[in-house]
């Protein structure tokens, strides 16, 4: 048990999710603030072939906040799953219309 909780606590301090915003999109709102991120869960087969590495997302935001879509643009695909499962979580602040974000998430083996 020790083991697994010191582990998750090695995975959500080594996960570093950064939010860019994407600047070559119409729609892109350079102000609009992430309320709530979640976390993406590491897969297990990353794990046990110590697969690290970055995903790159473009998600299309609603105007309450939600993710209406999410778009691969790069990285491993053993990883996208999990990056694109936790970013269609996340709750971003309103606006007055669709918004594109970059999202940009690393994933580092421990």
């Amino acid at each position: 048990m020790r083991r697994s909780v010191s582990f998750v606590a090695v995975v959500l301090i080594a996960l570093t999710v950064t939010s860019v915003i994407s600047q070559d999109t119409p729609a892109s709102n350079p102000d609009r603030r992430v309320l709530s991120r979640v976390i993406p869960t590491y897969p297990e087969l990353a794990k046990k072939m110590h697969i690290h590495g970055m995903v790159r997302l473009e998600a299309v935001v609603r105007t309450n906040g939600t993710v209406k879509s999410t778009r691969v643009l790069g990285g491993s695909p053993v990883l996208v799953n999990a990056a694109v499962d936790a970013v269609s979580k996340w709750k971003y602040e309103p606006a007055q219309g669709e918004t594109s974000q970059l999202i940009q998430l690393t994933f580092e083996d421990q």
